[in-house]
Parts: structure tokens; sequence; C-alpha cells
């Protein structure tokens, strides 16, 4: 290397080491006043106090000049105040003034990190260019507004990214059980599939799946089955069903759409899953606000019958399998998808190395027990840990609840983090065992087969991380908050609360990509918002009981439809994993579908339920008008 260019590198890197650590001095230069990662214009904001360690510490707050009372509670001393207008805060205590000036961001620009970077991966179809863009543009404003200048504002928040909100999402526990037991499944699919016992899988499935409507109708049922974890619906009916389907020449993007609209929708209506625990929690603080005489659960039962969008699409995918008919984006994929043979729909999927590293030897002889084994292993097992891992002893003694009760309860009360990771890892051991006992491969050759396993998540992990920091940046920006007071200004009669719930939950689930995140969210607000305006309005208590349980499941409909939507959503990176499908296909191909679906479900079912319409009515009507467009908008494939 030339001397010259010698010099200038390390000139270069001086200069890079000088500016890190002038943000790393300027990090360590605490003050006594403790502000959140972002202040936002007219949102309650908790200034907290840090304790100097003397022995005596009253310190005087002023803020603007005016003296505050600082309240306490577990954290130490803290004050709630909302900013209009760049404002300075001093803090007094004894001989030491610690000043801060603050000028807060307008709460409009939270919604510019994820619809930037939403509309980015729709157009450029490239996912991890539009999730750092859009982190960049929100850290960029947050240190903007800090009071430095542009350039050293985007400087810093492109550091920020990596060191702040990359290493909070990835220090959470759930997003660390989600990587693993997504790298553990890897390697699971890869040993069965070098093992010969996807061949084997494959083999017996094609004698009932010997056509494609066949093949996806199977695809269906599967999704069907494995109800108690849309992560674990994902993750098994994806990998498992991604041979026959190849075989059959069904388009990846088709796959997913299939895998994506049984996991969400079937999890969260179904009695006994692994969403009932938080669903019950947040059904409760609001029964509690409103003093409703009714448990968490009877509440949820009651409000399944108004889950218009879940419910409606697990019938929408049936009757685009028996008609044989599809129409928009996916219309055209599954027209590709015929014109190419099974390998280049993998090649489509996979890259080379990959393909190579999945290749079954000739003289292995597939054996479906090789595959059912492991795989059934994770989906009892995974029963099994939430079980063991939600059971209580008072529950179960209890005479007065029922067997489905207990159940539920039980699940809801369960690690799911932890009762995922053990099965997926006792399903990894299993086949582990079945390779090489029966000889087909070394212990070395299984344990290069597993990390390449393991390897084949790196895709979907990395943008599951740029994912969970996007959602912590929203968080921190109060995009929620933005999306709320928006819809919430509009004075609205309380029959259209239900439908206004729907289309709230679902542009918050859009713009977050968490359908659990939608529902901490709303469900405190909601709830008894509707309760309040019912009374408001003259209605008694069984007039509003309706409008109640229409709300409570439309938050939940609303997050899943934003959920699938949204290619910034952690069930639709999933999915899109699972399958091997280009992610941003699989959001645009899945979108017109999720779309038409919840139009019919609020125009036909939420809306008229409110006013009174029988639910029975609703879904005929709804049935018969998605039948009717897929006959006479779909094209046969």
């Amino acid at each position: 290397m030339p001397i010259e260019l010698t010099h200038r590198l390390k000139s270069v890197i001086v200069i890079f080491l000088l500016l890190l650590s002038f943000i790393k001095a300027e990090a360590k230069n605490e003050t006594g006043i403790v502000l959140p990662p972002a202040v936002m214009k007219n949102v309650t904001t908790t200034i907290r106090v840090q304790d100097s360690g003397s022995e005596i510490f009253e310190p005087i707050l002023l803020i603007g000049g005016t003296k505050r009372e600082l309240e306490s509670d577990d954290n130490g001393l803290f004050f709630e105040y909302q900013f209009k207008e760049k404002t300075e805060i001093q803090l007094i205590h004894q001989d030491r003034i610690d000043k801060k000036t603050v000028n807060p961001i307008p709460l409009w620009l939270s919604i510019l990190p994820p619809l930037i970077a939403i509309i980015m991966a729709l157009i450029t179809k490239e996912v991890f260019s539009s999730l750092f863009v859009g982190l960049l543009i929100g850290t960029s404003v947050i240190y903007k507004y800090s009071g430095i200048r542009f350039f050293v504002a985007v400087f810093k928040g492109a550091f920020a990214i990596i060191d702040t909100y990359l290493m909070q999402a990835l220090l959470s526990h759930e997003h660390i059980s989600i990587i693993i037991f997504s790298m553990l499944i890897g390697g699971m699919v890869t040993l069965i599939s070098l093992n010969g016992g996807m061949k084997g899988i494959v083999n017996i499935l094609s004698r009932y799946a010997n056509n494609r409507r066949s093949g996806q109708f199977i695809t269906y049922l599967m999704g069907l089955l494995i109800f108690f974890d849309d992560y674990a619906n994902t993750l098994v009916v994806g990998n498992t069903m991604r041979p026959v389907t190849d075989k059959l020449k069904i388009s990846r993007e088709k796959l997913a759409y299939l895998v994506d609209s049984t996991s969400a929708p079937i999890a969260a209506i179904a009695f006994i899953t692994t969403w009932i625990g938080a669903e019950l929690s947040y059904i409760q603080q609001g029964i509690t606000e409103v003093g409703l005489d009714s448990s968490a659960y009877s509440v949820f039962l009651q409000s399944l019958k108004y889950s218009f969008y879940p419910i409606l699409t697990l019938a929408f995918v049936p009757m685009l399998i028996w008609q044989k008919k599809d129409f928009g984006p996916m219309l055209k994929a599954e027209q590709q998808a015929r014109q190419l043979n099974p390998a280049e729909i993998k090649q489509k999927g996979r890259s080379p190395q990959i393909m190579k590293e999945l290749e079954v030897g000739e003289d292995v002889k597939p054996k479906w027990f090789n595959a059912v084994i492991p795989v059934l292993i994770v989906v009892f097992g995974t029963i099994a840990g939430l079980i063991y891992t939600g059971w209580n002893v008072e529950i179960w003694g209890n005479s007065n609840l029922s067997f489905t009760t207990k159940l539920s309860q039980t699940i809801g009360d369960a690690d799911v983090f932890n009762a995922l990771i053990w099965s997926s890892l006792a399903g990894v051991f299993a086949a582990l065992v079945l390779t090489t006992a029966q000889g087909i491969m070394n212990l070395k050759e299984s344990i290069e087969g597993l990390i390449n396993g393991f390897k084949t998540m790196f895709h979907a992990i990395l943008i599951l991380s740029l994912a969970w920091s996007l959602a912590l940046l929203t968080d921190h920006l109060h995009t929620a908050e933005f999306i709320t007071g928006i819809l919430t200004a509009i004075n609205i009669s309380p029959e259209f609360i239900p439908a206004l719930t729907f289309v709230f939950a679902a542009a918050i689930a859009f713009s977050t990509g968490s359908s659990w995140g939608t529902m901490a969210i709303i469900y405190p607000l909601i709830l008894p918002a509707i309760w309040k305006i019912g009374q408001e309005a003259g209605m008694d208590t069984d007039a509003i009981l309706p409008l109640f349980y229409n709300a409570v499941s439309c938050v939940l409909a609303g997050a899943v439809l934003g959920d699938h939507c949204s290619p910034i959503s952690d069930t639709t990176i999933l999915s899109s994993l699972a399958c091997s499908c280009n992610h941003i296909l699989h959001v645009r191909t899945q979108m017109p579908y999720a779309l038409l679906v919840g139009s019919v479900a609020l125009i036909v079912g939420t809306l008229p339920s409110a006013f009174g319409v029988h639910v029975s009515i609703s879904y005929l009507i709804a049935v018969g008008i998605l039948f009717a467009f897929i006959k006479l908008k779909g094209r046969t494939v």
C-alpha cells in the first residue's frame, strides 16, 4: 500500500475515533435532569431528577422560570410536563445549578420514520435500506431538535441506530427468544431436509396434494391445526409445505399468503393460544375502569362474534382455493410460477449457496418419520411447555371453572418464549439423533448442517432486528399518540366507534408493525372511551354492551389487518422467511387480499352490527360478496 494512502487512511481512522470519543464523552456528561430520548410537543413528558448521591437531596426544579413541585415514586423524584415551545429547565441543588434547554419536536414528525420506511420498501422492493433510512430520519430529527447542527445530527443519528436502538431491541428477552427459536427451527428444518425426512413427507403428501388445489388446501388445514401460536404456526407450516408447493408449481408468494393468513387470524380468535394472556390483561384493565361486572374471559368470548376480519380471512382463503382463481399481483406471481419448474421456483427463493447446502444426497433414502417426529415434538412440546410454565394449582383446584377456562388461563399465564425455545431445542436434538443413529450423516456433518440452517435465518433476523428498532423509535416519538389524536378528535356517535377503532388499530399496526403493541396502546384508550361516549349519548348498559364487545374485537381485528399489510411486521417477515419468499413481494401480493377482506369486514360487518344488524346476516352477506368478487374479478391460474 502506498505511504500516502496509508497516511490518509490513518488520518480518517483518527478523525473517526475522535468523533466517536466526542459522542461518548458528551453522552457521559450527565446532569441531574434526565429526559426521555425524544421530547414531543404537547405530549406529557416525565422529567426525572437524578440523585447526586449526597445525604441531603432537596433540589428545586424550575421550568421556564417557574418553580415546580416534584413528586416521588419507586424510581425517585419526577415531574410531568407538556412542552409547547422552547423552554429552559433548571435544577438547583445546594450550590449546583444544572440547566437544559428543551426544544420539543412537533408531533407530526413522528409519523415520518415508519411512513417513509414503508413507502420506500413498497417502491424499491428492498427492505434493509428502507428500514435504515426510516431509522436515520427519526434519529436525525431527535438530535436536530436537541440543538445540534443538521450534518452532525445525521452523523450522530446514524450511530444511534446501532448503539441505541438496535442494541436495545436485541437486549429484549422476547426478541432474543424469537431469534433463538427461529435459528433452532431453521437448523432443524435444514437437518430434516438433508436426512431425507422432508422428501419423505413430500412423497406422502403428494398422494393427497396431487394438484394445486389440494396442495393449497392441505397448507390451509395445517395452519388451522397449529392454532396455539402464530410464530410456531408460521415457521412449521411454511418450512414443511414449501417442498410440496414447489413441486406443484404454487408460487412462494401464494404459500406465504396461505401461511400468514392462517397464523395470526387463528391465533387471535382461538380460545387457547399464546395471545390470550395479553388480550385478557388488556380487557381486564378496561372492564375494571368502567366498572363492568364481568370476567375478562367472558367479555372475550362475547366479542368473538364481532371478529369479522380474522373470521372472514379464514373463510376467504378456502374460497380462493376452491375457485382456483387469483387477482392482482398474486395472479401475476402464480402465472409466473406455472411457467417455472420446481428447481427454478426454489432458485427464486434461496441463494445458490443455500440451495447447495440443502441438497439431499442420492444415497439417502427418504423416510417420512425423520421429519414428522421432530415437527411433532415441536408442536406438542410447545403445548406441554405452555401448560408447564403456566400451571397454577389454585386454578386447577377451582371446581367452579370449566376445563376450557382453566386451560385458557394456564396458557395465558405461561412463558410463551421459554416453551417455544424448549420445544424447538428438543426438535433439533431429535433430528440430530435420528440422523446420526441411522448413519445418514456422521456427527460432524450433522452439526455442519445445523450451522448452515442457522445461516439461512440471518437474512430474516437482520430484518426483524431493524423492524424492532423502528418500533422502539416510534415508541419514543409517540407515533401512536399522533394517530390517536387525529382519530379521536372526530366528534362521532357511539355506533361509529367500533368502525373507527378498527381503522385506528389497523393504522397503528401498519405504522408500528406490531399487533401486540397496538393492543397495548388502544385497549386502554378505547374501552373506557366507548363506555363514556355511550353514557353521554343517553344509552343504558344493555345498549352499550354490544358496542363494547364490538370494540373489543375491533382492536384485535384491526391490529391483525394492519399487521398483514405492514412490511415492518415481525409475523409478515417470519412468513416470508419460512416460505423463502421475497419479503416485499409477499407484502405486495398479500396487501390487496387483506384490504379487500378488511373493507368488507368494516362495511358489511362492523358498521351494520353496531347499528343492530344481526351478525349472522352480516357474515352471510360478507361471504357472498367475497365469493362473488373472486368469481368476477379473479382469473383461473
